[in-house]
């Protein structure tokens, strides 16, 4: 190929790789950039030259040695000058009109100075831990090489190297433009403002082994996690973008990395010392793409519900509650769910199968995925919450189960103590009717609040459940009623499968593409909430005009 079409392949991954070979042969990941940057220079000097190439990955290769050679003996030539005689004189190598030692060991009066001084400071907070200490240690401390060494337990030539190399990195910073009397640099000019981030993260596993969503709650824990969304960055790339000092960043990336509890963080550490993020997190465009695939699926999904259940509304209606009524309403409620999981987990099957076979699925003790949230964007998914209880009202086993959404509010939540609510054990006891009459005044008093949401209802002095309530024996086979739907769905699912794992490719990242279902399950979020609209919009179903009643609750007992 001729040197000119090099430029063509010098993608991400051709650059990571170059910079993972210069990690590997420097002392740290600011020396890396800077041989990677010259390697990267040497090979767009060669794509500017006439000739051919016979083997272009050969020939990057020996470029890049070629250039790590060079760079090697201008290092070393660099410490001959720098690292003659006594430790504390050989730091004095930049001249007295310019040099940062100047400035700190000066007797300070002029407003100059001082000016230039804090500047210095500035630069200071802004290197890495390895050169900031060291620095400090010299220059503010008073500590000689050798102690300083001592102390970290390392070469006194290599706190000779940091120190040099920390003083040129400062004195390139105050040589930016604008860096007159009174006048700063852009960069030092730039305040330290966030754009304000929210993120909609859910999780899955277990989190007593610890949620990481519980140490990225403030603003800075949300920006660093959001500049290593796809892209590996240093700790000194995030401490530029942020215009933050170092220390502050490198103990956010310790936050985030460790996690709660070192079981697993929003973000990994790389070999080469680079972040990344350890989860799916899209942008709020990539989400709208993967919502829509499913929201343009919910008109055609409505129909087949609407026709399977009139099909068979007689099946849905006889099975054998333990109600003195049965209302098709109230049992489409109970289904909604379930209807809705049936299309999703057919697609994640697909998905599976056909688009991810070769995928090893993520192994984390707690998951987590999400997405940026921006004002006005609907947040979707809603919950299905389960209680259980024993010797419960006369029964051994009571299951209690509920559905919230945005047309429909909990009843309760997991973990939390339904079965101990009044309300909840008059419906216990009412499934075969409570005469009124036999209540106390505190128990008439949770009867009405009772009434009024949803779980009881009055006919003449009696008190009966409205909630659907089945035999615990029975509980199991609900779900087999929607059977039916499976092959009602296979053209949709088919379509829906491919274009999710279209974008899911896209938009995860490679080294979090084992959590394509979680992908998926965003992207399935506004199915419930929309079929629901779409049922009621057709009039098939209603819901409560206060988002609470007997709607989307039901009961399993065992005598």
């Amino acid at each position: 190929m001729k040197k000119s079409e090099l430029l063509k392949i010098m993608n991400q991954e051709l650059l990571d790789k170059l910079f993972g070979f210069c990690y590997a042969r420097t002392a740290d990941s600011h020396e890396a950039e800077e041989l990677c940057s010259d390697i990267i220079f040497a090979l767009v000097k060669s794509a500017q030259k006439e000739g051919e190439i016979e083997e272009i990955y050969p020939f990057i290769w020996r470029v890049a040695r070629n250039v790590y050679a060079d760079f090697s003996e201008k290092k070393r030539q660099r410490a001959e000058r720098s690292f003659a005689g006594n430790p504390e004189d050989e730091l004095l190598v930049i001249e007295a009109t310019d040099s940062v030692e100047s400035i700190l060991e000066a007797s300070l009066e002029e407003e100059e100075d001082m000016y230039q001084l804090k500047r210095i400071y500035r630069q200071i907070s802004f290197l890495t831990k390895a050169y900031r200490d060291v620095m400090v240690a010299f220059y503010l401390d008073g500590l000689s090489v050798k102690d300083i060494a001592a102390i970290y337990g390392v070469k006194e030539t290599t706190i000779k190297q940091r120190l040099f190399s920390a003083r040129n990195l400062i004195r390139q910073e105050l040589n930016e433009k604008g860096t007159g009397k009174g006048e700063m640099s852009d960069k030092e000019n730039k305040p330290v403002a966030f754009q304000k981030i929210d993120y909609v993260i859910w999780g899955t596993g277990m989190p007593t082994t610890g949620d990481p969503r519980n140490v990225c709650t403030r603003q800075l824990s949300k920006q660093v996690v959001w500049l290593c969304k796809n892209k590996p960055r240093t700790a000194k790339e995030i401490s530029e973008e942020l215009n933050l000092p170092m220390m502050y960043v490198e103990e956010e990336l310790d936050i985030q990395t460790w996690g709660e509890n070192g079981s697993y963080g929003l973000l990994k550490k790389l070999p080469d010392g680079r972040y990344i993020n350890n989860f799916v997190l899209l942008d709020t465009k990539e989400m709208k793409e993967l919502e829509d695939v499913y929201i343009k699926r919910v008109p055609t999904i409505c129909e087949k519900v609407i026709a399977y259940v009139e099909k068979n509304k007689e099946a849905y209606l006889s099975f054998p509650y333990l109600n003195q009524k049965v209302d098709l309403n109230l049992v489409l409620w109970q289904h909604v769910h379930t209807m809705d999981l049936i299309f999703n987990g057919l697609v994640e099957n697909l998905l599976e199968k056909e688009y991810f076979a070769d995928v090893e699925s993520g192994k984390r003790p707690f998951t987590c995925f999400g997405y940026r949230n921006e004002p006005g964007k609907r947040t979707w998914g809603g919950g299905f919450d389960q209680s259980y209880g024993e010797n419960i009202c006369g029964y051994s086993k009571v299951i209690a189960e509920n559905l919230y959404v945005t047309r429909l509010k909990a009843h309760f939540h997991c973990g939390g103590e339904a079965m101990l609510d009044a309300k909840m054990q008059l419906a216990i006891r009412a499934v075969k009717g409570i005469a009124v009459a036999s209540l106390s005044e505190e128990e008439q008093e949770h009867a009405a609040k009772a009434i009024a949401e949803g779980y009881l209802y009055r006919e003449g002095d009696m008190l009966y459940t409205k909630i659907l309530v089945c035999d615990f024996d029975d509980w199991m086979n609900l779900t087999k009623l929607n059977d039916g739907l499976i092959q009602e769905y296979k053209p949709e699912v088919e379509a829906t499968a491919a274009e999710i794992a279209a974008l899911i490719k896209k938009y995860v990242p490679e080294h979090v593409l084992g959590d394509y279902k979680r992908a998926n399950g965003l992207a399935a979020m506004p199915i419930l909430d929309s079929l629901i609209d779409a049922l009621i919009d057709k009039e098939f179903m209603t819901a409560p005009e206060n988002g609470v009643g007997a709607e989307g609750c039901w009961l399993a007992l065992k005598k």
